[in-house]
């Protein structure tokens, strides 16, 4: 069988795959994003990479991993080794500018939205936009650094406050009022829809990881449920131009027009904790399924 190597940098996260490939009878080889080195004149690649690195790394001391993960999966793209959410899905997961280009290339509404570099260019950034707004870094993940801010004036104050992130790049966005507070995750794997979400706050903060390995002040509920035809269509349209394989998009329905606001996508794309009770299957035997399916092609190319 062709080889298979995970890129990650969560400790945790990955475990219930791993339990998956092992189930399967896949061997399969751990990279450590965190602790990486390789060399320009290495030839012995394997067949298939799975990038499963975060763009919430920088949070856990890890910002070092970030860029470092762009430069691997350049050389990997080069060398022309297969890789599951490659490059330009990566460029996109520590992107949220990026995101929201490729949201509105999908036909999807976004929030009006603003970009600055630096604190004192955040009313800049929030000029014409109507309050309240979020403050979030480019390079964001499981909600960390997400703030709100019901006035000019409160920005204003507390602009030295906002976090940049680890490329020093945050966004401005319009507040989307939703009739519950609630918004959607839509779960796609090979240009297919998994599952979608219901998500719920019941508490404090922006985490909404659906992953059992994380712990969220937000204590989010997931419920599952059949997404706007019109937002899986925008879903898959984003996924697709983005070359994303595995992905979660996320919308809120903005209660003054009934229409879904795509305002995040997740290429890491956790899935929900106790899936089976959730949503009456287990996501990891599919990707399992669906690696096995690449494994195989690229084992008789070879």
């Amino acid at each position: 069988m062709a080889r298979l190597a995970i890129l990650y940098e969560h400790p945790e996260w990955f475990r219930p795959l791993f339990d998956a490939l092992a189930r399967a009878g896949i061997p399969f080889e751990q990279w450590r994003a965190d602790s990486l080195a390789f060399g320009l004149d290495e030839t012995d690649l394997p067949d298939l990479v799975f990038n499963r690195m975060s763009a919430s790394a920088t949070w856990r001391g890890h910002a070092h991993a970030q860029f470092a993960v762009r430069e691997l999966l350049a050389v990997l793209e080069a060398r022309r080794v297969a890789v599951v959410n490659g490059a330009p899905a990566y460029e996109l997961e520590i992107s949220k500018v990026r995101q929201m280009e490729l949201f509105r290339r999908a036909g999807a509404r976004v929030p009006r939205t603003g970009v600055a570099n630096c604190p004192k260019q955040l009313m800049q950034a929030a000029r014409g936009l109507a309050f309240p707004v979020m403050v979030k870094p480019n390079c964001g993940g499981a909600g960390a650094g997400v703030r709100r801010f019901d006035s000019p004036a409160q920005l204003e104050a507390a602009a030295g406050e906002a976090e940049f992130g680890c490329d020093n790049v945050a966004l401005v966005q319009e507040h989307i009022p939703s009739r519950d507070g609630a918004c959607y995750r839509i779960e796609i794997l090979d240009g297919q829809v998994l599952y979608c979400l219901k998500v719920q706050r019941d508490g404090a903060g922006y985490n909404l990881c659906p992953a059992d390995a994380c712990a969220s002040a937000s204590k989010p509920v997931f419920t599952r449920c059949e997404p706007l035809p019109e937002a899986e269509t925008i879903a898959l349209n984003a996924a697709r131009l983005g070359r994303i394989d595995l992905c979660g998009v996320e919308y809120i329905i903005d209660h003054r027009t009934g229409e879904p606001v795509f305002y995040d996508l997740n290429v890491l794309s956790n899935f929900v904790a106790n899936a089976r009770e959730v949503v009456g299957f287990d996501p990891h035997e599919r990707l399992v399924e669906y690696l096995g399916r690449r494994l195989h092609a690229l084992g008789r190319a070879l």
